[in-house]
Protein backbone atom coordinates (compact mmCIF):
# COMPACT_ATOMS: atom_id res chain seq x y z
CA UNK A 1 0.00 0.00 0.00
CA UNK A 2 1.45 3.32 -1.08
CA UNK A 3 1.56 6.00 1.55
CA UNK A 4 2.72 9.58 1.23
CA UNK A 5 2.70 11.49 4.49
CA UNK A 6 3.31 15.22 4.53
CA UNK A 7 4.33 17.22 7.56
CA UNK A 8 5.78 20.59 8.44
CA UNK A 9 2.90 22.90 7.63
CA UNK A 10 2.33 25.81 10.01
CA UNK A 11 1.29 29.43 10.29
CA UNK A 12 4.10 31.92 9.73
CA UNK A 13 4.60 35.60 9.09
CA UNK A 14 5.42 36.89 5.65
CA UNK A 15 9.14 36.63 5.00
CA UNK A 16 9.43 33.53 7.14
CA UNK A 17 10.50 30.02 6.23
CA UNK A 18 9.12 26.51 6.52
CA UNK A 19 10.33 23.08 5.51
CA UNK A 20 7.77 20.53 4.41
CA UNK A 21 8.50 16.82 4.43
CA UNK A 22 6.95 13.97 2.49
CA UNK A 23 7.71 10.45 3.65
CA UNK A 24 6.99 7.75 1.07
CA UNK A 25 6.38 4.10 1.77
CA UNK A 26 5.07 1.10 -0.14
CA UNK A 27 6.34 2.70 -3.32
CA UNK A 28 9.29 2.20 -5.63
CA UNK A 29 10.85 5.45 -4.61
CA UNK A 30 13.92 5.21 -6.77
CA UNK A 31 13.49 6.39 -10.36
CA UNK A 32 10.24 8.16 -9.74
CA UNK A 33 9.01 11.71 -9.78
CA UNK A 34 8.05 13.35 -6.52
CA UNK A 35 6.09 16.54 -6.81
CA UNK A 36 4.74 19.22 -4.54
CA UNK A 37 1.41 20.82 -5.34
CA UNK A 38 -0.70 23.38 -3.57
CA UNK A 39 -4.26 24.55 -3.54
CA UNK A 40 -5.13 27.88 -2.03
CA UNK A 41 -8.61 28.99 -0.97
CA UNK A 42 -10.75 29.47 -4.04
CA UNK A 43 -7.91 28.52 -6.35
CA UNK A 44 -7.13 25.59 -8.59
CA UNK A 45 -4.44 23.14 -7.65
CA UNK A 46 -1.04 24.11 -9.03
CA UNK A 47 2.27 22.36 -9.25
CA UNK A 48 5.05 23.94 -7.24
CA UNK A 49 8.12 21.78 -7.72
CA UNK A 50 9.26 18.34 -8.74
CA UNK A 51 12.30 16.15 -8.40
CA UNK A 52 13.17 12.98 -10.26
CA UNK A 53 14.57 10.70 -7.58
CA UNK A 54 16.79 8.76 -9.96
CA UNK A 55 18.80 11.77 -11.09
CA UNK A 56 17.99 14.47 -8.59
CA UNK A 57 16.93 16.81 -11.38
CA UNK A 58 14.44 19.35 -10.08
CA UNK A 59 12.19 21.95 -11.57
CA UNK A 60 10.01 24.76 -10.25
CA UNK A 61 7.01 26.84 -11.05
CA UNK A 62 7.96 30.43 -11.85
CA UNK A 63 6.03 31.67 -8.82
CA UNK A 64 8.45 29.97 -6.41
CA UNK A 65 11.76 29.98 -8.26
CA UNK A 66 14.51 31.38 -6.11
CA UNK A 67 12.43 30.98 -2.94
CA UNK A 68 11.60 27.26 -2.72
CA UNK A 69 13.99 24.33 -2.93
CA UNK A 70 13.01 20.70 -3.36
CA UNK A 71 15.42 18.05 -2.14
CA UNK A 72 15.50 14.37 -1.35
CA UNK A 73 16.83 11.94 1.21
CA UNK A 74 16.97 8.69 -0.69
CA UNK A 75 18.04 6.69 2.33
CA UNK A 76 14.77 7.57 4.05
CA UNK A 77 12.50 7.85 1.00
CA UNK A 78 11.71 11.42 1.95
CA UNK A 79 11.33 14.55 -0.12
CA UNK A 80 11.53 18.04 1.31
CA UNK A 81 10.32 21.45 0.23
CA UNK A 82 12.27 24.29 1.79
CA UNK A 83 10.21 27.45 1.51
CA UNK A 84 11.88 30.80 2.14
CA UNK A 85 10.69 34.39 1.81
CA UNK A 86 7.11 33.23 2.18
CA UNK A 87 4.34 35.48 0.95
CA UNK A 88 0.64 35.59 1.85
CA UNK A 89 -0.13 34.23 -1.62
CA UNK A 90 1.77 31.06 -0.69
CA UNK A 91 -1.06 30.23 1.72
CA UNK A 92 -2.45 26.87 0.66
CA UNK A 93 -2.79 23.20 1.42
CA UNK A 94 0.39 21.58 0.16
CA UNK A 95 0.30 18.07 -1.23
CA UNK A 96 3.01 15.60 -2.07
CA UNK A 97 2.53 13.33 -5.07
CA UNK A 98 4.41 10.47 -6.72
CA UNK A 99 4.51 9.37 -10.32
CA UNK A 100 6.68 7.70 -12.90
CA UNK A 101 7.94 10.89 -14.55
CA UNK A 102 7.81 14.65 -14.06
CA UNK A 103 5.25 15.97 -16.54
CA UNK A 104 5.88 19.64 -17.16
CA UNK A 105 3.78 21.03 -20.00
CA UNK A 106 3.94 24.71 -20.95
CA UNK A 107 5.92 25.29 -17.75
CA UNK A 108 3.17 23.79 -15.60
CA UNK A 109 3.38 20.54 -13.64
CA UNK A 110 0.52 18.25 -14.60
CA UNK A 111 -1.01 16.81 -11.47
CA UNK A 112 -3.32 14.51 -13.43
CA UNK A 113 -0.35 12.32 -14.32
CA UNK A 114 0.69 11.61 -10.74
CA UNK A 115 -0.51 8.27 -9.39
CA UNK A 116 -0.30 8.70 -5.63
CA UNK A 117 -1.13 11.59 -3.34
CA UNK A 118 -0.73 12.49 0.29
CA UNK A 119 -3.36 14.05 2.51
CA UNK A 120 -1.77 17.48 2.58
CA UNK A 121 -0.33 19.88 5.11
CA UNK A 122 -1.59 23.42 5.63
CA UNK A 123 0.64 26.44 5.19
CA UNK A 124 -0.70 29.83 6.23
CA UNK A 125 1.30 33.00 5.68
CA UNK A 126 0.09 36.17 7.31
CA UNK A 127 1.09 39.69 6.34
Amino acid sequence: QVQLVESGGASVQAGGSLRLSCAASGYTYSRSCMGWFRQGPGKEREGVASIYTGSGVSDYDDSVKGRFTISQDNANNTVYLQMNSLKPEDTAMYYCAAGRWCPWYSDKLAGSEFEHWGQGTQVTVSS
